[in-house]
């Protein structure tokens, strides 16, 4: 199972679309709700949650937790207790994917040391110990990192071929290819 937890504030583009692709991947994904079962995006996009951070168990079983961006949204993860302690055991036991604003929070908490890792342009100094990417995604592990909203669709197929392999990420690209 992949949580992908919410924050009032999140970027919208870059938790709808990895919930998205996922799902179309057949891979099960859940929305957690950090304040409350109705989350608001920084573009007033509200989305009502599957369950809220009170309802999620840190030491259950997980494949990958997934922190979108956004500034308010970040900031709201990062000061959330219960989310340091969810995302501690799946450093330990699983993975995590954090894009955009969201991977400061993942340098802060020493998971990037010795790590290559990318974050939103300007954020670089946030990434403490990491060795900074300009990459669109970065997967490094356990961990895997993103630059914003720009990058979503490369971010997700990313996170789908970690967990599923590259012939089904292909498989989903082709799926929502653009042609011009």
């Amino acid at each position: 199972m992949v949580y992908l937890f919410l924050a009032n504030g999140f970027e919208e583009v870059e938790a709808i679309t990895p919930f998205d692709y996922i799902k179309r991947a057949g891979i099960e994904v859940c929305s957690v709700g950090v304040g409350g079962k109705r989350i608001t995006g920084s573009h007033e996009m509200t989305v009502e949650v599957d369950m809220t951070i009170d309802e999620y168990d840190p030491d259950k079983s997980n494949d990958m937790i997934i922190l979108p961006g956004g500034m308010s949204g970040t900031q709201n993860l990062r000061s959330n207790f219960k989310v340091i302690e969810c995302l501690k055991s799946a450093y330990a036991n699983s993975s995590i994917a954090a894009i955009c604003a969201a991977p400061s929070i993942l340098g802060e908490l020493g998971f990037l040391k010795g790590k290559k890792a990318c974050c939103f342009p300007g954020f670089e100094q946030t990434l403490k110990g990491a060795k900074i990417s300009f990459e669109p995604v970065v997967i490094d592990k356990n961990v895997i990192t993103s630059r914003g909203a720009g990058t979503a669709q490369q971010f997700s197929f990313s996170i789908i071929e970690y967990l599923a392999g590259k012939k089904r990420a292909d498989e989903i690209a082709g799926q929502v290819k653009w042609v011009f």
